[in-house]
C-alpha cells in the first residue's frame, strides 16, 4: 500500500498553477518596458521578481504558510492589472485557478484520507 501522504494533489496542482503563473508574470516585463513605458529596473524587480515567487513557492508547498503566500502572489498578479490593464483579467483567472486546485486538492486529500482509513478498518489484523 503506498503512503497516502507522498504524493500530495493539492500540491501538484498549486505548483503547476505558480509555474504556468510565472511564466505568465515574467512575459509582463517585456510589456512594462515596451508598451506601457515603465522603467526597465523596475519592470524587471517587479515581472521576474513575481516569476521567481511563484517558482520558489512552488518548491515550498509542503509548508502550509506557502498556500497563504500563493494567496498573496495571486493579488500582487490582479493588482499589477494597474500598471497593465490586461493583468486585471489574466490575475482573476489565475487567482479563481489557484483557489480551484486549492478547493480540490483538500477535498481529494480528504476523501484519500478516508479511503485509506475505511481500507485499514476493513482488513483483518494478522
Amino acid at each position: 500500500m503506498s503512503n497516502p501522504e507522498a504524493r500530495s494533489p493539492r500540491r501538484g496542482m498549486c505548483a503547476a498553477i505558480l509555474c504556468l503563473e510565472a511564466v505568465v508574470l515574467g512575459l509582463t516585463t517585456p510589456v512594462m518596458i515596451a508598451v506601457v513605458g515603465v522603467e526597465a529596473g523596475r519592470a524587471l524587480a517587479v515581472g521576474l521578481g513575481l516569476a521567481v515567487v511563484c517558482l520558489l513557492l512552488a518548491g515550498m508547498l509542503r509548508r502550509p504558510w506557502a498556500y497563504t503566500a500563493g494567496w498573496l502572489v495571486q493579488v500582487a498578479a490582479i493588482a499589477l492589472g494597474f500598471v497593465v490593464p490586461l493583468m486585471f483579467v489574466l490575475g482573476a483567472i489565475f487567482a479563481l485557478l489557484w483557489g480551484t486546485a486549492d478547493f480540490l486538492g483538500r477535498k481529494i486529500e480528504r476523501e484519500r484520507a478516508a479511503a485509506y482509513a475505511a481500507m485499514a478498518a476493513a482488513q483483518p489484523e494478522g
